[in-house]
């Protein structure tokens, strides 16, 4: 347990950090999901704008640090591949 009031602040923002960083993983992993299963659909304009909106969030993450960068150039590419199969 914190005992300086320092300490004890550190551990309030750790907390406010944590909660935040659990939502935005969430968005991430939620956008994610949506293109997969537009693509499974075999829904092309979905697919597009699902991923438009996926890749947004993408680099957002890693400009925060949120997920390494080359993370995120493996999930567009794999999303975009994906969605250039869709005939």
């Amino acid at each position: 347990m914190a005992n300086t009031a320092q300490a004890k602040k550190r551990a309030r923002q750790a907390e406010n950090h944590r909660a935040r960083n659990v939502g935005q993983r969430t968005e991430l992993r939620t956008r994610i999901k949506k293109v997969r299963s537009a693509i499974a659909a075999k829904d092309k304009p979905a697919a597009q704008l699902a991923f438009r909106e996926a890749a947004s969030v993408i680099d957002r993450m890693a400009g925060k640090g949120q997920i390494h960068k080359n993370t995120a150039a493996r999930y567009k590419s794999g999303l975009n591949q994906g969605l250039r199969a869709l005939v």
